[in-house]
């Protein structure tokens, strides 16, 4: 049995870990280093696999951060959606890519379903795919600059035809692809970035170029907290350990891969009069090692823990598996909603996504959620479908559909990469995070990140581009040519 050693330098410089034949051993002796203490050595025996602490809890990390945590919402708008792009809380999400990239001066770290940044990729000659490929030749500049960027990545992949990591990996850059179909017969959906062990990006965004122009999407830029990103690194590192060749799914994840930063004890941060607490979670379960909150704990916590609203918008919802053979019922998410509605009158407004590429086999699904509604019980389940005109943009496809994958209530924002189905949180890789914002100053309360989620979900809701439910049927292709 080969001896797995996982050394993680000392500050900024991103963690690489040697060959890895099989990581599912019972009792493998392991090296630690770096910013999750000093030297010591661990056995594996006993762990518990994966997810949340029943009695015992992880080991506090030693190393000290001098942090300054700030939280901002980023989006993109397609083009030509003029009510939308007039009124926004984010910001835009090309210009926040490019601050952080203009940031960065030592490592990348990028989570990433696939990779299309330019046009060519798809066979699409458009002005709009301009900005993906700028971004593109940034971090081919930073890689000139001696900036080390290291991608984790889902195999096979959707872009079939891109070269976009090929140039990358010419240029130094370091790539693993995880063969998800091989460990868990999912992909790798998450989309997150580490800039320097301290800025981070999380969201909906795949590394795409209609993600910056034809597609809508949402989520939260992280500035100076590197304890943050150091946890987030740790989910990295699964991915990073699993797409060495031949490497499988280990029964107990080795001690420096577990977390103390979870549901029951987020980080707490103070800034400029804001108290924040967040966590992050991750999917599938096998990928949770010690501590980490499973990203469907993460999301059922927001929806059970709402009093008096939760707003929800996702590109797909079904109370079934998507991808399984033959496809089966879940209820989980579902009934957590039903439960708000009924036995604490949460107000639960639903936005899901749909375009030409959507499956309107969701739609009696919603309707029976929405049939639970009841004004003389004070029940309250409303859907709205969001539809994206396709304009002049009809050559792009798989786009002018609205990505995001959030939810929002009076306590909580949770900002995730997954789809709301079964498969999303139990075999595919995917990331969340759960935030609560609150100021410590009531006389000038500042925004919070709930403030503006909830201002970005009640924007779309009013906007044209949202129909209810009961008059979907004369738009069932989801296809708006105006």
């Amino acid at each position: 049995m080969w001896l797995l050693a996982i050394v993680f330098m000392h500050f900024l410089r991103p963690i690489i870990l040697p060959p890895v034949l099989n990581l599912g051993v019972e009792k493998e002796e392991v090296l630690i280093y770096g910013p999750w203490g000093s030297e010591r050595r661990l056995t594996e025996e006993g762990q518990p696999n994966g997810g949340e602490l029943e009695k015992e809890e992880v080991e506090e990390d030693i190393w000290s951060y001098n942090d300054s945590c700030k939280f901002v919402l980023v989006e993109s708008i397609p083009q030509d959606l003029p009510y939308i792009s007039a009124r926004s809380a984010a910001q835009p999400l090309i210009q926040s890519w490019m601050e952080l990239l203009d940031s960065a001066q030592d490592s990348i770290h990028i989570a990433s379903y696939y990779w299309s940044l330019t046009g060519t990729d798809i066979g699409v000659n458009d002005p709009s795919s301009q900005p993906g490929e700028e971004l593109l030749g940034k971090l081919e500049t930073l890689l000139a600059q001696n900036v080390s960027l290291t991608i984790a990545t889902s195999d096979p992949t959707l872009a079939v035809n891109s070269t976009d990591l090929e140039v990358l990996m010419g240029k130094g850059a370091q790539v693993r692809k995880v063969p998800m179909k091989h460990l868990t017969h999912g992909v790798l959906h998450s989309k997150f970035w580490i800039i320097d062990m301290k800025h981070m990006y999380l969201g909906s965004a795949n590394m795409d170029w209609r993600s910056l122009t034809q597609v809508k999407e949402l989520g939260v830029v992280i500035y100076n907290c590197s304890s943050l990103a150091y946890d987030l690194e740790k989910t990295f590192q699964t991915y990073w350990a699993l797409g060495v060749p031949g490497a499988t799914i280990p029964k107990h994840w080795p001690q420096n891969y577990s977390t103390n930063i979870n549901w029951r004890h987020p980080l707490q941060e103070t800034l400029d009069g804001m108290v924040t607490t967040a966590y992050f979670s991750a999917s599938p379960p096998t990928f949770c090692p010690r501590g980490r909150t499973k990203d469907l704990e993460a999301l059922l916590s927001v929806i059970r823990g709402a009093e008096d609203f939760l707003y929800a918008s996702v590109m797909e919802y079904f109370p079934t598996s998507r991808f399984e053979h033959p496809i089966r019922y879940w209820p989980v998410i579902d009934n957590a909603l039903r439960e708000a509605a009924f036995n604490r009158h949460v107000l639960i407004h639903l936005l899901i996504s749909c375009g030409k590429n959507s499956d309107p086999s969701m739609f009696p699904y919603l309707r029976s959620l929405q049939a639970l509604t009841n004004p003389q019980t004070n029940i309250t389940i409303e859907v709205k479908i969001f539809i994206i005109p396709v304009g002049n943009h009809s050559n792009i496809p798989y786009s002018r559909v609205s990505h995001s994958k959030y939810a929002v209530t009076e306590k909580k924002a949770y900002l995730g990469t997954s789809n709301w189905s079964e498969d999303y949180f139990t075999n595919t890789a995917g990331v969340g995070l759960v935030i609560n914002q609150s100021s410590s100053d009531p006389q000038h309360p500042a925004p919070t990140i709930q403030d503006n989620l909830k201002s970005v979900f009640e924007r779309d809701w009013q906007s044209p581009y949202a129909i209810s439910l009961d008059k979907l049927p004369g738009q069932q292709d989801c296809a708006w040519h105006a």
